[in-house]
């Protein structure tokens, strides 16, 4: 028994000495494994693009290991901040530097975007239009006009009419302005208000309307005397669904032809332009993005083309772009519609917008595309089958000789 207690004893001074012993580091030790954290800590802040651009195609993940020097923008800077009479907005300085870097690659549609700018833009692209009162604006008999209100938003609950002239916005003169100028200052935050001056006939009248968020759906359409017309004014996030089913409308009330009016589409997605050309063709090319010589991309058509083989022409102008251009040479090359109107714009590259810090964004030209026949049309544009013109003057008179062609076309 004694012996087992002098065991036992033993044991438990073995374990207490244990649990009461900690293990230190050396200092020495300690010292190295700090300064090798900030090393790595430093070269992967400093080298940090240096990194991606070797591990990133492992990844997917695109980077650039080169660099420039800065030092003569910082001299610059020094020289500016010492001797500027005024403040300066470092903000808005870094803001216009980097706008300044991208500019310089020269390519018009490779740009910077702030913070601000970038929200513009994906609101634009998700269909959000933000806030406005709900018209489009034009140029009628040389002065700002209101060429059609947009149902159930704040210019139409407000009594305005298509035709109205605006004379004055927010007691400004309209006179000489761009319709540019004159959206830039009727648009606004949803809840504030703007005051329009109006003639209508012989009469003027002031109006303070309640700018609202703009609902304005991208696809708008109408079926007239076995016709039907489909509006696209944008390729946005909504296009595609809004398209498919006005195509659906079309076939239910049975149309003998379809005039999609393109015009003054500036474009948008790509996939959504395959989308819309997919509503004629059927497991078709529309599309190749190519980088260099390297094929990029393939896009194809899908397979359920609700209106092909139903006679369809295709309106477009000058501001027909990108995306717009996209669809109608698609469409032209497999000949599943005739073109009426003006030369496209000619737009023939491919961007994609890139996130950066602090919620800017760089949209970079990263492609060329290519129409099924293999034609890049950057600058040339698009031409059409029948080139008919649309003057101010028709404007004026309210008339559309390229709508009345293209009826002709159709045989109506």
């Amino acid at each position: 028994m004694k012996i087992r207690s002098r065991i036992k004893a033993r044991i438990i001074e073995h374990a207490a000495k244990h649990r009461h012993t900690k293990k230190y580091l050396s200092p020495v030790v300690l010292f190295i494994i700090i300064a090798a954290t900030a090393a790595l800590g430093y070269v992967a802040g400093t080298y940090n693009y240096q990194i991606m651009a070797a591990i990133g195609p492992v990844f997917g993940y695109k980077a650039h290991s080169g660099s420039l020097d800065f030092s003569s923008l910082q001299q610059t800077y020094s020289q500016l901040a010492a001797n500027f009479d005024g403040t300066l907005d470092n903000t808005l300085l870094v803001q216009g530097a980097n706008r300044g870097l991208v500019d310089a690659a020269g390519d018009v549609y490779t740009t910077y975007m702030s913070p601000q700018e970038s929200t513009d833009f994906e609101n634009n692209l998700s269909g959000n239009i933000g806030g406005g009162i709900g018209a489009v604006i034009g140029i009628k008999n040389n002065n700002i006009t209101i060429m059609s209100t947009l149902k159930d938003n704040a210019a139409e609950k407000s009594g305005l009419f298509a035709n109205d002239t605006i004379l004055k916005v927010n007691d400004q003169s309209t006179s000489g302005w761009t319709v540019d100028q004159a959206v830039s200052v009727i648009r606004g935050e949803a809840g504030t208000t703007v005051k329009l001056n109006i003639l209508r006939g012989s009469e003027t009248k002031d109006y303070t309307i309640t700018r609202a968020i703009i609902n304005n759906p991208s696809v708008s359409s109408s079926v007239t005397d076995g016709i039907g017309t489909m509006i696209i004014t944008r390729f946005d996030d909504e296009t595609g669904n809004l398209a498919r089913a006005t195509a659906q409308d079309f076939k239910s009330q049975g149309v003998k032809a379809v005039i999609l009016d393109l015009r003054g589409n500036n474009g948008g997605r790509v996939s959504t332009a395959v989308d819309v050309a997919s509503l004629w063709l059927d497991d078709k090319v529309i599309v190749t993005e190519r980088t260099g010589d390297t094929v990029r991309e393939t896009l194809k058509s899908g397979s359920n083309a609700f209106l092909a083989g139903i006679p369809t022409v295709v309106l477009v102008d000058g501001g027909s772009a990108s995306a717009s251009e996209i669809v109608a040479g698609a469409l032209q090359e497999h000949h599943a519609a005739k073109l009426v109107g003006e030369k496209t714009f000619g737009k023939g590259s491919v961007q994609q917008p890139i996130q950066l810090d602090g919620g800017a964004l760089l949209k970079v030209t990263v492609a060329r595309w290519y129409t099924p026949d293999g034609k890049n049309i950057t600058t040339e544009g698009i031409t059409p089958d029948t080139t008919i013109g649309l003057t101010q003057n028709d404007v004026d008179n309210s008339i559309d000789p390229q709508v009345d062609a293209a009826k002709k076309i159709l045989g109506f």
